[in-house]
Order: structure tokens, then C-alpha cells, then sequence
């Protein structure tokens, strides 16, 4: 598992990737975060400034337009926890296999992206679920 995780940490210290030395001490906080952490930090920002982190899908020519109507991966977004928040909490920790603190922390923190290029027919089979608990779901 920690060669995994040098793995995925070498290339944020690549020499592409230079930071200006006025900024090495905030990213050195933000990569000590966790991930729950971060999230909580975008949606501070995101208040705080009144914009979106929220990645803009920028659509580019399609051939004869088929395949832009045919998506198969989509971002699924939790928008609501409902008023069933436990068997939401329950659906998102089995689903996302996210320990209970983790997942309690994803719902109440709705809206929420949950899990980014689902593939089609896994993210209407979450919606479904977290839907039957009582949570609503946005398929982006």
C-alpha cells in the first residue's frame, strides 16, 4: 500500500508541477489534509467567494452529434439528504464503501459529489438506492 501511495505522490512534486514560493506553505497544509477535509475547505471557499468548484463540461464537436447524446459516465451528486438521513448515511457508506464517520460526514455535507464518471448504469443503480432511502440524487 505505500508504494501505491508514493506512486500517487511523485508526480505532485514533479518539476512540472513548481510552486511559487509564496504559496509552498499553503500546499504543504492542503496536502496534509484528508479528503474529508478538502471537501470541507471547497465548500468554505466556495461560500466564501459565491463560486462553484464544479468542473464546467465544455462540449467539443461531436461526430454527427451521436455521441454527444449518448453518455455513459456521469458524476453522481448527492443534493439531499432527505429526511431519512440514516438510511441515506447506510446506502452512501455501502455504495461508495466509505467507513461511517466518512459517510455521515458526505451526507450531511449535501449537496455533494459523490463519486465523479460512474458508469451509467452503476449511478442510476446508487440513485435508485440512496432515492428508496429517502435521499435525492442528481445524475450530472
Amino acid at each position: 500500500m505505500a508504494d501505491e501511495t508514493a506512486a500517487v505522490e511523485a508526480p505532485a512534486e514533479a518539476p512540472a508541477a513548481e510552486v511559487p514560493a509564496k504559496f509552498k506553505k499553503l500546499v504543504e497544509e492542503v496536502e496534509q489534509m484528508t479528503v474529508l477535509e478538502l471537501n470541507e475547505l471547497v465548500k468554505v471557499l466556495e461560500k466564501k467567494f459565491g463560486v462553484s468548484a464544479q468542473a464546467v463540461a465544455v462540449a467539443g464537436p461531436a461526430a454527427g452529434g451521436a455521441a454527444a447524446d449518448e453518455k455513459t459516465e456521469f458524476n453522481v451528486e448527492l443534493t439531499s439528504m432527505g429526511e431519512q438521513k440514516i438510511a441515506v448515511i447506510k446506502v452512501v457508506k455501502e455504495v461508495l464503501g466509505l467507513g461511517l464517520a466518512e459517510a455521515k460526514t458526505m451526507v450531511e455535507g449535501a449537496p455533494v459529489l459523490m463519486k465523479a464518471d460512474v458508469k451509467k448504469e452503476d449511478a442510476e443503480a446508487w440513485k435508485k438506492k440512496i432515492e428508496d432511502a429517502g435521499g435525492k440524487v442528481t445524475l450530472k
